[in-house]
């Protein structure tokens, strides 16, 4: 059952009738994530640290209600009560497809899925997921480049308002490990303070012994 927000009664209001005008009501930003201690970590467990710091990722998306809130197509503000991944899975020909990852809050669990949902998408040829939702955040990784600006393809006539969220190659200095994480929201439902709170949240996360 979807729930919906009380746009008369949103403190939030003007700003989403404003920016929900615009032809490109999506901004963006590029940060450093500290990732010492979660590859370490993610090392010491002997499993994937793509897996390790996307269940991070998506934990911290589910805890800002902000970032699960979408647009439809009359234009009122869908409430999810959980958002999953869907990340580009790469492929052994060099290409890539769409996935759907269920959230789970235990890890275990999470990666289990995510295993099958990565082998279902290099053994696939199509492009797009099986489960077709806006109820996810668009993840991409670009573990061959550290970037420090990003933006994306769109076509501006189809209607859009999920997250959209990229990895880039992780770097070492000074015995520092970081990685550029590129964030990019509807301005319309996520102002700077939640997306600081996002960032703040991951990188809690990611410090976790």
């Amino acid at each position: 059952m979807e729930t919906y927000l009380d746009l008369e009664n949103w403190d939030r209001k003007d700003h989403f009738h404003f920016f929900n005008g615009f032809e490109e009501p999506f901004w963006g930003i590029t940060v450093d994530i500290d990732c010492s201690i979660a590859y370490t970590k993610a090392k010491e467990s002997k499993v994937s640290f793509f897996l390790w710091y996307l269940h991070k990722s998506i934990m911290a998306i589910n805890q800002i209600p902000e970032f699960k809130y979408r647009i439809d197509d009359q234009n009122r503000v869908v409430i999810h009560d959980t958002i999953c991944a869907s990340a580009t899975i790469q492929r052994p020909n060099g290409t890539f497809g769409f996935s759907y990852i269920d959230y789970c809050q235990e890890f275990e669990t999470f990666k289990e899925e995510a295993q099958k949902e990565i082998k279902r998408v290099q053994n696939a040829k199509d492009l797009m997921p099986a489960t077709n939702s806006d109820a996810v955040v668009h993840y991409s990784s670009l573990p061959w480049l550290k970037f420090t600006s990003f933006s994306h393809a769109r076509r501006f006539s189809t209607r859009d308002s999920v997250p959209k969220i990229s990895f880039g190659k992780m770097t070492e200095t000074d015995g520092i490990k970081t990685m550029p994480v590129s964030i990019h929201v509807h301005h319309g439902l996520v102002d700077g303070i939640h997306m600081g709170r996002y960032v703040e949240h991951f990188q809690q996360l990611m410090n976790e012994q």
